[in-house]
């Protein structure tokens, strides 16, 4: 049987981006500038921001970006910086030269990223469709950032979408934003807070082990933990070839900005981008699988953080901001004094 034209075409269009691969904007004069745009989804306004590397060349594949603002944040915050939160999550001056990403920051509906019916998922192919049909992107370095909320995003387009992701970093996070799919490898980058008092670090180490078996990296338990204020990196072994999974503890609570000892500048960014710089647009990684059952750990000295104080309550209850609710959720299910737990959506139930 010969396939149509047009049944050929469809049937290519949802194949991954191959290796290497241009995006369709390169070579193009470019219309789409750093600045605010607005597309329609679902027949809903969506909103979000680019910014382009200086001096931006329409013939050099740049990487692409997406960071994601956290629940009550937006994308101006992110662009801008605020809410304890860098700008641009601290990347772009890291990023520079050959390794010079454009940078999109979208805002989520109602100020987060409940994905009802897949609405962001569809929103972010949008963008990228968009964003790619103008700009020149190498379709194979394509990453996503994100704290708590935002991480949640990032964690649901690399369930959703693998193909399209090369790796993601995920910043004191829970499954909030669904997880379709979510059986295939992407390169996984997570760093939580033993005492993160809004999303736990089991909530955390649900989303970690996901990737490390989807990446068929070899499980660890018990895993090394920080001692005193010292922050902990775990290097998994035996991942798939360009698959790894870092998992960084520190003692601390929910913070997007979380500091070494004698440091002022938050950790997040130098880790995630020494995380995505190891990935070549042919696919191959700088930094060849490590043999052997035991990861690889590296301790850094931390300031030690002071435990955020909570109300007194009668009976486990979550305190404001905390998690309340949702498909999977084994925890309190009662608030403190002063809040009440809000359905956010069908996986995140919240003490406000």
């Amino acid at each position: 049987m010969q396939l149509s034209v047009l049944s050929l075409l469809a049937a290519l269009s949802c194949v991954a981006p191959v290796l290497g691969a241009r995006s369709p904007g390169c070579g193009k004069t470019n219309t789409i500038r750093s600045g605010q745009y607005t597309m329609t989804v679902n027949g809903k306004q969506r909103e979000y921001i680019v910014r382009l590397p200086d001096n931006y060349n329409p013939n050099q594949a740049y990487r692409l970006v997406f960071t994601f603002h956290a629940l009550g944040g937006n994308a101006q915050q992110i662009a801008n910086g605020g809410g304890g939160t860098l700008a641009w999550y601290g990347l772009p001056p890291l990023m520079t030269g050959n390794n010079s990403a454009i940078f999109i920051s979208p805002n989520g509906l109602n100020q987060g990223w409940g994905n009802a019916g897949g609405e962001d998922i569809t929103f972010v192919d949008n963008m990228v469709r968009t964003v790619e049909a103008d700009l020149c992107v190498e379709q194979s370095l394509r990453f996503a950032t994100g704290f708590s909320y935002g991480g949640a995003m990032s964690y649901s387009w690399a369930c959703s979408r693998p193909n399209d992701v090369r790796a993601i970093s995920v910043l004191s996070s829970a499954v909030l934003s669904g997880c379709n799919g979510g059986n295939d490898p992407v390169a996984y980058y997570h760093q939580h807070g033993t005492s993160d008092s809004v999303l736990s670090i089991a909530q955390g180490r649900q989303m970690r082990d996901r990737f490390v078996r989807n990446n068929g990296c070899t499980p660890l338990n018990p895993e090394p933990q920080p001692q005193g204020g010292n922050s902990v990196k775990t290097q998994y072994q035996n991942c798939k070839p360009g698959k790894p999974v870092t998992w960084v503890i520190f003692n601390g609570d929910h913070n997007p900005s979380q500091t070494n000892q004698g440091s002022n500048t938050p950790f997040a960014p130098g880790n995630t981008w020494e995380f995505w710089s190891q990935f070549q647009a042919d696919g191959s990684s700088t930094q060849p699988e490590q043999p052997g059952p035991s990861p690889i750990t590296t301790t850094t000295t931390q300031q030690p953080q002071q435990p955020t104080p909570t109300p007194p309550t009668q009976g486990p209850a979550s305190p404001k901001w905390g998690q309340c609710g949702g498909n999977g959720w084994n925890g309190p299910f009662t608030c403190v004094s002063g809040t009440t737990c809000q359905k956010i959506n069908d996986w995140y139930h919240q003490c406000l």
